[in-house]
Parts: C-alpha cells; sequence; structure tokens
C-alpha cells in the first residue's frame, strides 16, 4: 500500500486525515485477518516517530520513509519529494529481502510514486483516487480553493499507468469518464467499507454521558476537514434559520484545530468562527477539535442526526459510520452521498448549498422522535451491506484478477 500524502495512523480531523485515512487502515487490517501481509508506506512528518510501527496487526507494518524534511508539507511542495519516497522503499524492500505481488496506490501522488516501483518490481498496479482535482474545480469558489494543473496532469498520468482503478462510486466511475475520458474497462466499483465491530449504535443515555451533554438536549453532529468544500457554513445558517423558528438545538464540530493562536489558526476555522458570532449561535455551535476513532461511535450515537453538507465527496466515509452507529444522515446531493445516503430511509439528502432546505430536513428530525429511530434502524440495517470483510473479499478479487493478468500478458 502505497499512501504517501498522509499516515493511516494519523488522527482524524486534520487538514490532510480524513476518509482515505480510514479507508487504507481498515483495508489493510482485514487483508491482515485473511492472511495477506501488507506494508504501508507513507512519508514521514515526525523524525519522532518510529520508521517501522506495527499498529495494524496480523504482521502488517507502516513504514515512514523519509523524503524530504520530516515535517508536514504543503501538497504543492510534496511533489517534489516523490522520487526520494520512491528510493526510500526501493532501499526498504532491499534491505529487508522483500518482494511484493502487487501494489495499492491511493491518491494520485502516491499513484505517481507506483509508476517507477511498479516498472521496478515487474508487478500490478491498482490505484484509487479517492477525490479527484478536476471536481474539485468545479466546486471551488476562489483560485486558493482551485488545484494546480500539476494535479490534474498528475491525474492523467496515473490513470495511464494503472493497470486497474477502483471507484467508490458510479458517480466517481462517470466523473473519470467524462471529465478525464479513462477507459471504463481498467475500472471497477467498489465501496469503501465500514467496522461494525466499532460502530455500532450505543443507546443514546450512555453516549450522551460519555461526551458529557444531557439526555434531553438535541445534538447535531459534524465529522471532517475544516475546510470551504465541507459545507460547515451552510449547516451554521440553518442552525440561525431553525433558531428564529424556534427549534433550539445544538451543533457539534469535530476536526480541526479550534484552540490555536490566532495567528495559527486555519482561515476557514476563523471564517467559521465569526458566523457562529454574526448569527449569534455562540452557545449552540462547539468546536471541538479533533477526536480519535475510539471515542466517534459515542459521538455518532448522541446525535439526532448528522450532517454532510459537502460540495463535494467522492464517498462520504463519516456518512456511513453514522449510520452504522443507527443515526440519520443528512447530506448535500452530491457525489458518493447521493448514493449512500437514501432519501427518506436512512436520512434525507438536500441540494447543496441550501440552508433552508437543510433546515427544513433537520428540523423534521429533531420534532420527530419516532422518525428518527425509524430512520435510524434503516441506517445500521443497511449500513451492515458495507461489512470490510465483504468489501475486503471484492478487493481481493480485483488484486487477484490483474495478478492473473500479468501473468497471462
Amino acid at each position: 500500500m502505497l499512501s504517501y500524502h498522509t499516515c493511516p495512523l494519523a488522527i482524524l480531523g486534520g487538514k490532510d486525515t480524513g476518509g482515505m485515512n480510514v479507508y487504507v487502515r481498515e483495508l489493510t487490517r482485514q487483508l491482515g485477518a485473511t492472511g495477506v501481509q501488507v506494508d504501508v508506506f507513507t512519508r514521514s512528518q515526525d523524525e519522532h516517530v518510529p520508521h517501522v510501527l506495527h499498529d495494524l496487526g496480523y504482521g502488517n507494518r507502516v513504514v515512514h520513509v523519509p523524503a524530504g524534511p520530516e515535517v508536514p508539507l504543503l501538497k504543492p511542495e510534496l511533489v517534489s519529494f516523490v522520487p526520494e519516497f520512491v528510493r526510500g522503499i526501493l532501499e526498504f524492500a532491499e534491505h529487508k529481502g522483500l518482494s511484493y505481488d502487487l501494489i495499492h496506490s491511493h491518491y494520485w501522488m502516491s499513484g505517481l510514486a507506483a509508476k517507477e516501483l511498479s516498472m521496478r518490481w515487474k508487478v500490478p498496479v491498482v490505484h484509487m483516487f479517492h477525490t479527484l482535482g478536476l471536481m474539485k474545480q468545479r466546486v471551488a469558489r476562489d483560485a486558493s480553493e482551485r488545484e494546480g494543473d500539476y494535479r490534474i496532469n498528475g491525474e492523467r498520468e496515473v490513470l495511464r499507468l494503472a493497470d486497474r482503478i477502483i471507484a467508490a462510486t458510479p458517480a466517481e466511475l462517470a466523473q473519470l469518464q467524462w471529465l478525464y475520458q479513462a477507459d471504463t474497462k481498467k475500472i471497477v466499483v467498489i465501496p469503501p467499507g465500514v467496522d461494525i465491530s466499532h460502530f455500532y449504535p450505543i443507546p443514546d443515555d450512555e453516549a450522551k454521558e460519555f461526551i458529557g451533554i444531557q439526555p434531553c438536549d438535541h445534538m447535531l453532529l459534524f465529522v471532517g476537514r475544516i475546510e470551504p468544500l465541507k459545507g460547515i457554513d451552510t449547516l451554521i445558517e440553518a442552525l440561525a434559520i431553525m433558531r428564529q423558528q424556534n427549534v433550539i438545538v445544538c451543533l457539534s464540530v469535530v476536526g480541526g484545530d479550534p484552540g490555536s493562536d490566532p495567528e495559527a489558526i486555519s482561515a476557514e476555522m476563523s471564517r467559521l468562527q465569526q458566523l457562529r458570532e454574526v448569527n449569534g449561535l455562540q452557545d449552540l455551535v462547539a468546536f471541538l477539535g479533533r477526536r480519535g476513532q475510539d471515542t466517534l461511535p459515542y459521538y455518532y450515537s448522541a446525535s439526532d442526526a448528522v450532517v454532510v453538507p459537502s460540495h463535494y465527496e467522492s464517498f462520504g466515509m463519516v456518512a456511513l459510520e453514522a449510520m452504522a452507529c443507527g443515526t440519520p444522515v443528512v447530506a448535500s446531493q452530491v457525489g458518493g452521498l447521493a448514493f449512500l445516503v437514501q432519501d427518506g430511509v436512512t436520512g434525507y439528502t438536500v441540494p447543496v448549498d441550501d440552508p433552508q432546505a437543510l433546515a427544513e430536513r433537520l428540523t423534521s428530525l429533531v420534532n420527530d422522535p419516532d422518525l428518527r429511530s425509524e430512520m435510524g434502524e434503516n441506517a445500521a440495517r443497511f449500513a451492515r451491506e458495507y461489512r470490510w470483510e465483504r468489501i475486503a473479499g471484492q478487493v481481493m478479487k480485483v488484486y487477484q484478477d490483474v495478478i492473473g493478468d500479468r501473468a497471462d500478458g
């Protein structure tokens, strides 16, 4: 596994940590449980972290490869260190006397690293993009949110070199076909999975006691990175509308780092905090910062609904985790969310960037405990179809197919 720009062991909610980290970590664990040994290579971002960790079980390793300064870097800077990353992997494999059957790369920069490794080792490449630069271009509000040509060109190169592309949803398949003119014969749709042994319904009084809110309180939850395309501003505006209509509900925002010095805090976090003040929601909107995976099931289970108001999501791992915990999801009708959230069954989908529509759907859930209960039960039942045991089996079939194709060729 190649996860160049972000480590699967990183705490979620940071600038470059999210669903992809969960995907790499959980797929690796599940493959290990079936007897497949996996080494996950990622760029070292902290010289004080051991370069090899055995935190994924079953003999699997996370190998932190020094490539450039061992500190977090912006993505445009990271590209120049891909060759050094590749050299570090080759040296590790040679030192350990390792050979690999296949490379599974994640995100486009890892795909570029896979190119050289594939040629050296003569093994096939399976790739997942997780997000697409051209889709981010389409939802960017200003120049600062636009992706550079270096990324788009890199994605096109990865599409050419990969033996197989795994798309998370039919929407991503269509985007690869329409925007990138990708060869659809190389693409297979397999959604990410969810660990139902970890994400499952917790009685709501126990969950609320754990996170420290009263059993009578209504709470909405957002989990994810703090960046403009996540649409948190739309959610805050929806809360303001609800308050005007005397629907009082609090919002917990998990992600980012709200306690930083004013100079260090992200521009988006600062903007959202100001939006909270302008709308007089200081007592209702709490920015909690990052939380570990161990605590998330409590937050999901304590919530009346989990809200995913994104402008773009290739899949929506948070929505799946929330549903596995028996919590309805209200999400933008975009990308993978439109496929994942069954409107009127496991939650609601609403038009993107529409606070009025979002407020209406949230109000209906907050005011109707029977509806919440019914949708929550539907959601938990639906999420079980995405259990990792099942998803990893589909991924293994892809691995076997590409290894077989390479052998036949």
